[in-house]
């Protein structure tokens, strides 16, 4: 979304907001309203859009995601099915700030091996997109990723472990028509210039490492 759009909505929205809180105001002050059965105990206006807009603002989760801006190289592990040798590719990746901080998105490319229809090895390109963030209303991590090996949108939300310095995503991948299949993502940092994916799927009730990349920052 380009920065018209957004300046647009947000003006749109604190219009909504103020018009809500004059409305609000003329009832309160309205002989019906000011009688014990009008009073629902409800936030007034005023404070729903104190609220708003310190949502808006910025803090120590979204500061989380800064330290993984940068230029990255990354190798990717695939297990195709349990027992099986990881299948491995290379490639980079670069994520960067939006909106002053509130969102980060990465740009991926590198090769990625899949056996053909015959079974052999076919190395193809691989792009990838991301944009993450932290939701202050949700109070989660929320990403969303694309890339040239589907037509989906995978959206994801997550939480953050001070202690392991992990993030955690979950969400639901649906590959086939119907056939949703539970995910769940950790990102552990190593430290400033290391972090590693691990990527699980869960069939037929139990949970499988299907993928692993380790990041190293580019210098």
């Amino acid at each position: 979304m380009n920065t018209r759009i957004t300046s647009v909505l947000t003006f749109t929205t604190l219009c909504a907001a103020f018009c809500l809180a004059a409305t609000s105001f003329a009832q309160e002050t309205s002989p019906a309203a000011s009688s014990p059965a009008a009073s629902t105990g409800a936030p007034s206006s005023a404070d729903e859009m104190a609220q708003m807009m310190a949502l808006t603002k910025l803090n120590e989760n979204h500061k989380l995601l800064g330290e993984l801006a940068g230029n990255w190289s990354y190798t990717v592990k695939m297990w195709m099915a349990p027992g099986m040798p990881p299948i491995e590719s290379k490639g980079t990746a670069v994520r960067k700030p939006m909106m002053d901080g509130r969102y980060y998105k990465m740009d991926a490319i590198g090769q990625f091996k899949m056996p053909d229809e015959t079974g052999k090895m076919k190395e193809t390109e691989f792009k990838g997109f991301s944009l993450e963030g932290y939701d202050n209303a949700k109070k989660k991590f929320v990403s969303a990723w694309i890339d040239n090996m589907g037509t989906g949108i995978l959206m994801s939300e997550g939480t953050y472990d001070a202690a392991t310095k992990t993030f955690t995503y979950t969400s639901e991948v649906e590959m086939l028509p119907g056939q949703k299949v539970p995910a769940r993502e950790t990102v552990k940092v190593i430290d400033k210039d290391h972090h590693v994916l691990e990527w699980y799927e869960t069939k037929n009730g139990q949970e499988m490492k299907t993928m692993e990349i380790s990041y190293t920052r580019k210098k």
